[in-house]
């Protein structure tokens, strides 16, 4: 890849490397400039421009992205479309992100141009949270590069994965001593079951007994041995030979190992118990603060095998206790299962309230694409992608619009001010939107090719705190349909009036304004006139 300044009247088709702001105008880094681009660079006075220029063997930022996003990406993970050489991957499920960090770091070690951050492996994750993302630096990678990360990702299982919290019933043994009181014994089971819930699990059977060998004994074998076992001692566990190891042995069960190198958590027993695992629980789990305990508990509830040196390998990391210099450490909101950075939530407004005056005495909604009605068709494509939920405007035959949409899984909003024009349809959508939402994509009912990648795109692109609150898409210099709303902006929009989009806005908040480049001239198209929907059958 060449990097560097050239004159303007040689940047053509090359990458724009830094923004370059012209008056009103603003060109975004990693533009690639067309003509028009060049024309406005002359008119603001500027001789030279840096720019970055592909060779033979260089792959686009996104390309090589999107490449290493899918080699990472294992079971219950998807990655999303890439933007500004950024993939990330997110959770399809809620359990445990594992990660082979072996393999990770190979790569990670191929070319300072190539980078990976991921979770840590065993962090517990929720629904759609970020894993790990790829990052390309520059604006293109070797193809060299590219072919032995792949090579290194498929040697051997996948890189990141999720394994979903799956185990559905554990059971609980807890000991009494004469001093231990009633209400500690209700926080223990409280506690232990709030856990559980935390990770989709219940609380099956609860046996009290007293602490001794031969009452715990007693007490596992009234359980089935096909279920996750906790045994909560009332005083801790300080040997192999103390009340509660002893009594899983007397069972028939076995001790795995006793201790681990975690900080609350030291006096964790692990065993077995037929085919199930058996965590004896340290005492310093009756507080829902984490401790080692939640980190054993959560990869038996993913269903993963926890044997002695998954134990021994906790140590690095292993410090949870609370000291004056470090109050706090990793603390969990009640033992909650974190929630990092999730993907954006975003609604779709699919406006299709308009008479479409300019196609004559048809509602060109309704006209037929291959036997489908034009409307349903831009629905089926927009629903195709992470957009949700789908909100159609309708007021203009709004009977008919809806018969055409029978089946589709979307909310209908009417707008009895159709006739006021494009902006009473505009706010009648974002006013149904719900307020837990990120964004808002506002799309054309008569833009038939738009398809899900294409909003995935923009999605991918959007960003409020590094200031990609507006997402426009671009082909070959032009701005297009649809756009991607921040919730910030939603007021705006609601104030608009008359018979105009919210086009102008986008020059109120240019500094907002992210231009997705898409090598798709669907963005352009939508189909107004008899002349375009004639043009576009015989295409």
């Amino acid at each position: 890849m060449k990097f560097g300044p050239v004159p303007v009247s040689e940047a053509m088709g090359a990458i724009l490397a830094h923004s370059v702001k012209t008056g009103g105008q603003s060109l975004k880094k990693g533009r690639t400039l067309v003509a028009e681009d060049l024309d406005v660079l002359r008119a603001a006075g500027l001789g030279e421009v840096i720019v970055a220029r592909l060779e033979e063997g260089d792959i686009h930022e996104d390309e090589a992205a999107r490449l290493i996003a899918a080699a990472l990406t294992g079971a219950h993970v998807s990655p999303a479309e890439p933007f500004t050489g950024r993939a990330n991957l997110y959770a399809d499920a809620e359990g445990l992100a594992l990660v082979d960090e072996d393999r990770l770091r190979a790569i990670n070690r191929l070319d300072e141009r190539l980078t990976i951050a991921t979770l840590p492996a065993h962090e517990p994750v929720g629904m759609r949270q970020m894993l790990a993302t790829v990052k390309i630096i520059p604006f293109a990678l070797p193809r060299s590069v590219i072919d032995t990360a792949l090579e290194l990702a498929g040697q051997g299982g996948p890189i990141v994965s999720v394994a979903p919290f799956g185990v559905t019933t554990v059971d609980l043994v807890i000991t009494k001593l004469p001093q231990l009181k009633a209400s500690m014994i209700e926080k223990t089971e409280q506690v232990v079951r709030g856990r559980l819930e935390r990770c989709g699990a219940d609380l099956g059977q609860v046996i009290l007994c007293d602490h001794s060998k031969d009452d715990v004994a007693n007490a596992i074998a009234r359980l089935t041995p096909d279920t996750p076992l906790l045994l909560f001692g009332a005083s801790a566990i300080v040997d192999r030979d103390d009340v509660i190891p002893a009594g899983l042995q007397r069972a028939g069960g076995e001790v795995v190992h006793l201790g681990m190198p975690v900080d609350p958590g030291n006096l964790l027993m692990l065993g077995k118990f037929g085919p199930s695992p058996v965590i004896g629980v340290p005492s310093c789990a009756r507080s829902p603060k984490l401790n080692g305990f939640d980190w054993v508990l959560q990869r038996v509830l993913a269903g993963l095998e926890v044997g002695a040196h998954d134990l021994m390998d906790m140590g690095a990391g292993g410090l949870l206790k609370e000291i004056p210099s470090r109050p706090r450490p990793r603390e969990l909101r009640g033992g909650e299962i974190p929630v990092g950075r999730r993907s954006a939530k975003i609604a779709a407004v699919i406006l299709a309230a308009g008479r479409s005056t300019r196609m004559g005495p048809e509602n060109k909604l309704l006209k037929l694409i291959d036997g489908e009605p034009l409307v349903a068709r831009t629905v089926r494509q927009i629903s195709a992608s992470g957009a949700s939920p789908i909100f159609v405007v309708t007021g203009h035959e709004d009977e008919q619009v809806r018969q055409a949409l029978a089946g589709a899984d979307v909310t209908f909003v009417h707008n009895p001010a159709y006739r006021d024009g494009l902006s009473a349809s505009l706010k009648a959508g974002i006013s149904a939107v719900p307020g837990e939402v990120d964004g808002a994509l506002v799309a054309l009912g008569d833009m038939p090719n738009v398809g899900g990648q294409v909003v995935d795109k923009l999605i991918s692109a959007f960003n409020p705190g590094e200031g990609r609150s507006i997402c426009v898409p671009l082909f070959r210099g032009k701005r297009g349909n649809p756009v991607l709303w921040g919730a910030e902006f939603f007021e705006a929009i609601r104030g608009l009036s008359g018979d105009i989009g919210a086009k102008h806005l986008l020059a109120d908040y240019s500094e907002a304004v992210c231009e997705v480049e898409l090598d798709d001239k669907a963005v352009l198209l939508d189909l107004d006139t008899p002349e375009a929907f004639a043009a576009y059958e015989h295409a």
